[in-house]
């Protein structure tokens, strides 16, 4: 049995995780990759160095010069987990050239440099493995690339980002106000101390670059998505949610008309209660993928966290040494072969749910359907809640209406004398609606 060697860069907490998989699973591994796979060296900064000795002991060399293992012929796979984008790009690529194929959980990289990378990889006869960079433990990359490769994907949608699942979930089980739970995902490590990736959308929108690309042969970029995050979602709309019938999701959607090209968002979603996606909750992470043969499919599981990462992680690293062990690697290269337009808002269709607080006075409903009305925005469900003083909530949810219109449509809203405020804008997922 040969011996493939590995170097790890970076060994936080995804980097730990892989440190152990690999040591309690090693026989395992051997056994199902037909190669002995050993993690010999570790790179990190300087300040880590002592931790890292006393944390993982002295099987390993450690070192925080980067050349240690770039310029090691023996090192064959570099295992990138240091996260960011700079330096891990320039890590990934100099590995790269060098020979070296590369194994990472890096979203931002992917979804960025993803193109000129895969380019650097081919020349090179390397690999660059990324399952872990989209939704930790849930295996979706290689599925998209090889199980589900013969069909003609229509819809990747699905909750990628934790932060956001667990604040909905505890805001829609227990009646908690947006602020109050934001803090406790702090207070419990599900939210960063800035949130901003997470609740603005930002960190899903890189995941679903990563999927689009892959679902539909083309190359996506962040610039393509349009991003809205849960920021403006009230215990009011979870509650509305409710009494039509509908649950309140984050989620990334890559859509392909056949006619008009791609359309890929991230926004606030009302899905029905019985979808799949509806009843995935708390921390964990879901992907439905619809496919021209198989239909519909759902990847999930745990979404983030240090084991079910370094389970794809380590996957990876599998995989990569069994390409080694046939000398067929990069046998699975960069699939973005064609280059697809983006669709127009016009063509981009979908119900809507929009709640506003408008004066309560005679003929305001009038005013506001009439406002909808001129831009063909056909309206489904009105509901009309009376509030203190001379004002009402209405809310209605609209029949499949383009993006465009809708747009229009609420710049007419917003300059009525009777609306007040157009509090939210959610866009709903519902087949029936179709």
């Amino acid at each position: 049995m040969n011996v493939i060697k590995i170097a790890l860069l970076g060994a936080g907490t995804v980097g730990g995780g892989v440190i152990k998989v690999l040591e309690k699973n090693s026989a395992d591994i051997c056994k199902k990759t037909g190669e002995q796979i050993q993690l010999v060296k570790i790179f990190g900064q300087t300040k880590d160095m002592e931790h890292y000795k006393k944390e993982y002991g002295s099987n390993y060399t450690y070192t925080d010069k980067i050349e240690d293992i770039l310029e090691d012929e023996e090192i064959k796979i570099v295992v990138e987990l240091i996260g960011r984008e700079h330096p891990a790009k320039e890590f990934i690529e100099d590995a790269l050239r060098h020979g070296k194929s590369v194994v990472t959980a890096n979203k931002d990289v992917v979804a960025k440099y993803g193109k000129e990378l895969f380019h650097i990889a081919e020349e090179n006869g390397c690999d660059l493995l990324f399952e872990a960079s989209v939704a930790g433990g849930i295996p979706i990359i290689t599925p998209l690339k090889t199980s589900l490769a013969a069909n003609e994907i229509q819809t990747v949608m699905g909750i990628v980002n934790g932060t956001t699942n667990y604040m909905l979930t505890k805001m829609t089980r227990e009646g908690m106000d947006y602020n109050d739970v934001l803090k406790e995902a702090q207070a419990k490590g599900y939210a960063e101390s800035d949130p901003t990736a997470d609740v603005g959308g930002l960190d899903a929108a890189r995941k679903i670059v990563i999927l689009g690309s892959i679902a539909f042969n083309t190359r996506l970029t962040l610039d393509d998505v349009v991003v809205e995050g849960i920021e403006k979602i009230s215990i009011k709309d979870i509650q509305f949610a409710q009494e039509l019938g509908y649950v309140i999701k984050l989620l990334a959607v890559a859509k392909r008309d056949a006619e008009h090209g791609i359309s890929v968002a991230v926004h606030p979603t009302m899905l029905p209660q019985y979808h799949p996606l509806a009843n995935v909750n708390d921390v964990y992470n879901a992907i439905f993928v619809v496919g021209d043969a198989v239909g519909d499919t759902m990847f999930m599981g745990m979404g983030a966290g240090r084991f079910p990462t370094a389970s794809a992680v380590c996957s990876d690293i599998m995989e990569a040494a069994r390409n080694m062990k046939n000398k067929d690697s990069g046998r699975i290269s960069c699939t973005c072969f064609n280059e697809k337009k983006l669709c127009p808002k016009e063509h981009m269709f979908a119900p809507c749910y929009i709640r506003m607080q408008v004066t309560d006075e005679p003929g305001a409903l009038s005013a506001i359907a009439a406002a909808f009305a001129s831009q063909n925005v056909s309206l489904r469900n009105v509901v009309q809640k009376d509030l203190p003083g001379q004002s009402a909530e209405i809310v209605v949810i609209t029949h499949r209406v383009s993006e465009m219109n809708l747009e229009m449509a609420l710049n007419l809203l917003k300059v009525l004398p009777v609306v007040a405020e157009i509090n939210s804008v959610i866009r709903v997922e519902d087949k029936e609606m179709d």
